[in-house]
């Protein structure tokens, strides 16, 4: 399927070549574009010959020199240059499953593309792919890509992901990996499920990939107050937790006597829910999977304790609340402390958000909405400011999870809101710099 072009971008090889938006984009020296990928693929050579396509169907032949690597200056409809890919799945614990009705339509969208996988390291179950897509993805170099695993137990995962085919596609984690393709995979545990020996399986399995397996991610299930007619699951409790934390680090130390890396990691609400220790910033290796929840407080903690060691009090007065989920509230108040103790002008306080809009089971800040925080930050003494963790706010950040804005939640609440990134240094400016 060739894609339409909608825009030049000035002074670009496009324009320079005669190139004009509403023309067709069929190939590129010779190899069809369907998609992102197969552009960014074959664009990068020097000389290229475009076949384009006019509004009348006639076609005509474009050749034009550039820069290797440099961009065409294309611009498309969409940023895939395709639909993007849904989910074939029914997974017992799916996330947008639990979603409660009336919220933007993006929100119930099941996103299952591995294009997106690549370029903004979402998770891909491989289910709806063919083996053609698999010898695709090795020509084109795509990696990493990021795999939602769940289980290697063939006959399990047809259960957990209600799909027929998804045990048949776990051979494709094996054609990628030996194809020279880096993979990140995670597991989403299920208490009574996929935990205890399967969960021993899988981590041994999928060690037997490396070194393309770069690592395992194994994280809780979330759970919603919003599950009617669902699948019964439940979360894990102290002990349960505990002992995921000990499976995950005893395989850990293994695969690191027997790979040089521990390859898997429980995520950080693993730790809490046992309440045992974060590990040092140091036993996550590369950090691989941070987008995944698992080292984000071990490498903030390193962050902030060094840039506290360098930071001089220039006696600067701020008064602010900082909100964050209930999971990460102890942490935070550490960190805070932390400041008090060297900057005489923090006066800082921190706010835990009860998530009364998807349940108290879910306790990550990442999933606070507008109207909880509103709702319980308003009418306090909040200070000059409220700081909040960017992933609060959809990728755009604009707004929250339930669509309300930046703008209408600092008109409820009476003071600026500050938006930070999960770093330990901007962490340390938000709590001791007035202004932003």
């Amino acid at each position: 399927m060739a894609v339409k072009i909608t825009g030049i971008d000035a002074g670009s090889p496009a324009e320079k070549a005669g190139v004009k938006a509403g023309e067709t984009l069929v190939s590129i020296n010779q190899n069809p574009i369907t998609d992102v990928l197969d552009y960014r693929f074959y664009m990068f050579d020097s000389h290229l010959s475009l076949l384009l396509m006019g509004q009348d169907r006639s076609l005509r032949t474009v050749e034009l020199d550039k820069e290797e690597y440099d961009d065409l200056g294309l611009e498309f409809e969409t940023f895939l240059m395709d639909k993007q890919m849904g989910c074939h799945n029914k997974c017992i614990f799916c996330f947008v499953d639990q979603t409660p009705k009336g919220m933007r339509k993006s929100l119930y969208f099941k996103d299952d593309d591995t294009r997106m996988s690549f370029l903004f390291g979402s998770y891909t179950t491989l289910t709806n792919l063919k083996e053609e897509d698999i010898h695709r993805i090795i020509k084109m170099k795509i990696s990493p890509i990021n795999i939602s695993v769940h289980t290697t137990n063939p006959e399990l995962r047809v259960k957990m992901m209600g799909n027929k085919t998804a045990g048949e596609k776990l051979r494709f984690i094996k054609m990628l990996t030996d194809g020279g393709i880096k993979v990140n995979s995670q597991l989403v545990l299920c208490p009574g499920i996929n935990d205890g020996e399967e969960l021993e399986r899988s981590m041994a399995d999928l060690a037997q990939l490396t070194p393309n397996l770069q690592s395992i991610a194994v994280v809780p299930v979330g759970i919603t107050k919003h599950r009617e007619g669902l699948f019964p699951l439940t979360v894990y409790d102290k002990e349960g937790a505990k002992r995921v934390v000990e499976t995950v680090e005893a395989y850990g130390e293994r695969f690191l006597k027997e790979h040089g890396e521990r390859i898997t990691y429980a995520a950080d609400e693993f730790y809490l829910k046992a309440q045992l220790p974060i590990p040092t910033a140091e036993f996550y290796g590369e950090f691989a999977q941070l987008e995944n929840g698992v080292g984000m407080m071990a490498l903030m903690d390193d962050e902030f304790t060094a840039a506290l060691e360098d930071a001089e009090d220039s006696g600067e007065i701020v008064n602010a609340t900082v909100a964050t989920g209930t999971a990460a509230y102890d942490f935070i108040c550490g960190l805070v402390e932390r400041a008090k103790e060297k900057f005489t002008g923090c006066n800082v306080q921190v706010k835990a958000i009860t998530n009364d809009f998807f349940g108290h089971e879910v306790t990550v800040a990442g999933l606070v909405t507008g109207r909880d925080l509103t709702a319980q930050l308003a009418g306090k003494e909040l200070g000059e400011k409220v700081i909040i963790p960017s992933c609060m706010l959809r990728h755009e950040q604009d707004r929250f999870l339930d669509d309300m804005t930046l703008e209408e939640a600092e008109e409820k609440l009476g003071v600026p809101i500050q938006v930070i990134e999960n770093d330990g240094y901007l962490f340390l400016d938000a709590v001791t710099i007035k202004d932003f």
